[in-house]
């Protein structure tokens, strides 16, 4: 984040220098950063910065060359610096060294050489062979070479131009030596690719694109949201991690974003790629962004087009479609094999014969009637009631609705058949409550394929859509309240308003007692 220093950290008052180690090192170097103390006082601190730095990245050039079996490292510079950062850092290096050498009892026998400052002077000139700066610099350049801080070919002039940067720095930190040894500490650099360098870009830290799904499915489930875990959400995160090669949610741009979009309509619809996955992205990295995690979400802007929906018919079943359904479900039977044995399960055939129905009366989607349990339908003043709540399953909205059973359905004998069964779901065999939306689905998808198979959905018409689409227009034609069928259905509140006061069960119970039964006999 802005205002930090790059490979610094405090801790508990303390400075430490601070290098993570490469995932592939991590075997050899035995851990996954490298620490280096600091001291306490900011200043200093800052200034033995550039050599602990320096010493770390050696560490990991040294486990980079034990995982290559000794051999010349290849590729780009891992820490790339310029030559002016390089010479700053070993500047700042022969500093921190003098302040250690002054300790040690031998100290007043050590003099400066005279003869190596007229060379080092001469080297920044640029009268000095590759030869005299290979002698003058070319230790010190080779340090930084294996800390992974340049990789420039012996006399270029690439190479030529860091030697006398170091020849610089050199030069510098011997005119401080000789300041200190007249007692003043006060000294600065005067030579400008000293005074004038430019600090190292700072790298923003990784941030686990992972590590943020699965913190963001957290604060979801906590907040009532994606009780299954961003199941299908967590699909796309992962196709984006696939696709980018990498887990550093700080290292994405508008253009990978824009590119995995691309990628996806190949395989995807663009209502699939749009609502699931650029949605799904969009919103981990806004939440990222809204916790400081992240500086902007690239996603932001990144759109799939839908094309618009064409309707040839009405969306939900006209009253002779839903009779013909209806017929079906409530008198299915299954068929026996040879041997007279029923294959198919009893959960299922329960299904086919009571979820029709009860969606027809009450416009739920059919996974959340998949998913009822025996406790959840109940007898209250005469008047039977179902429970359509997460802890069944799954709710879209995430609140829990009752909903009461018209007459109809009741007269059919599901208060019986509810009886009757033993403990838990319904309509399908789930034991584990974790497990209970997927089986709810399951049923819900086996329904729907059965109906379409006996050539009873008509084109135009979603199985799971049909009866939401249905119930809504008979209430709208009975002239039933927008907040009543809203409540029924599960719906969200329109304006501000409709959040006050709660729409009853009588209310309810009233509405759906409007409905006309349907004839099927």
């Amino acid at each position: 984040m802005a205002g930090k220093i790059r490979n610094m950290v405090n801790r508990n008052g303390r400075y430490h220098a601070r290098l993570v180690v490469p995932k592939d090192l991590r075997r050899i170097v035995g851990k996954t950063e490298l620490r280096s103390p600091l001291g306490g006082d900011y200043r200093q601190a800052l200034k033995l910065l550039p050599g602990a730095v320096a010493q770390l990245q050696h560490q990991i050039a040294v486990a980079e060359q034990k995982a290559g079996a000794g051999g010349v490292q290849s590729g780009p510079a891992r820490y790339p610096l310029a030559p002016d950062q390089i010479a700053v850092s070993h500047y700042m290096q022969r500093l921190a060294f003098d302040d250690e050498l002054r300790n040690d009892a031998r100290w007043p026998s050590i003099g400066i050489d005279d003869l190596l400052v007229q060379r080092l002077r001469a080297a920044i000139a640029g009268q000095a062979d590759d030869a005299e700066l290979a002698h003058l610099a070319g230790a010190q350049i080779e340090r930084f070479r294996a800390s992974g801080n340049l990789n420039a070919a012996p006399g270029s002039d690439e190479w030529r131009g860091i030697a006398r940067a170091l020849c610089s720095a050199e030069l510098e930190a011997l005119e401080r030596v000789a300041e200190r040894d007249e007692g003043d500490f006060t000294g600065t650099p005067s030579a400008p690719i000293i005074k004038n360098a430019q600090p190292p870009e700072d790298t923003p830290a990784p941030v686990s694109i992972k590590r943020l799904w699965t913190e963001y499915v957290e604060m979801r489930m906590q907040s009532g949201s994606m009780r299954d875990g961003g199941k299908r959400q967590g699909v796309a995160v992962e196709g984006l991690r696939k696709f980018v090669k990498h887990d550093d949610a700080a290292r994405l741009t508008k253009k990978d974003i824009m590119a995995w979009r691309d990628q996806l309509r190949g395989s995807l619809s663009p209502k699939t790629i749009s609502d699931v996955h650029l949605s799904t992205v969009r919103s981990l990295l806004n939440w990222a962004v809204e916790n400081d995690k992240l500086p902007e979400n690239v996603a932001e802007k990144v759109r799939q087009p839908k094309p618009r929906r064409q309707h040839s018919r009405e969306q939900g079943f006209t009253e002779a479609e839903a009779i013909k359904i209806l017929k079906v479900a409530t008198t299915y039977e299954p068929n026996a094999d040879v041997n007279g044995y029923i294959r198919e399960k009893s959960h299922l055939i329960a299904a086919k014969r009571w979820v029709p129905i009860i969606c027809a009366f009450c416009g739920a989607r059919p996974s959340e009637i998949t998913q009822l349990r025996k406790e959840d339908v109940r007898e209250v003043d005469g008047q039977w009631i179902i429970r359509i709540t997460p802890d069944a399953g799954t709710i879209k909205a995430g609140d829990y609705r009752d909903v009461p059973l018209h007459e109809q359905i009741v007269s059919l004998g599901f208060p019986e058949f509810v009886k009757a069964a033993k403990p838990g779901p319904l309509f399908h065999g789930g034991t584990i409550p974790a497990k209970y939306a997927d089986k709810a689905k399951r049923i819900s998808n086996q329904i729907g394929t059965w109906l379409q198979e006996r050539e009873l959905i008509p084109d135009g018409v979603r199985p799971n859509y049909g009866w939401r689409h249905r119930f809504k227009s008979q209430t709208i034609e009975l002239g039933i309240s927008p907040r009543v069928y809203d409540a029924i259905q599960g719906h969200a509140a329109k304006s501000a308003s409709d959040g006050y006061g709660d729409v009853s069960l009588k209310a309810k119970a009233d509405a759906i007692g409007r409905l006309p039964a349907y004839p099927l006999k």
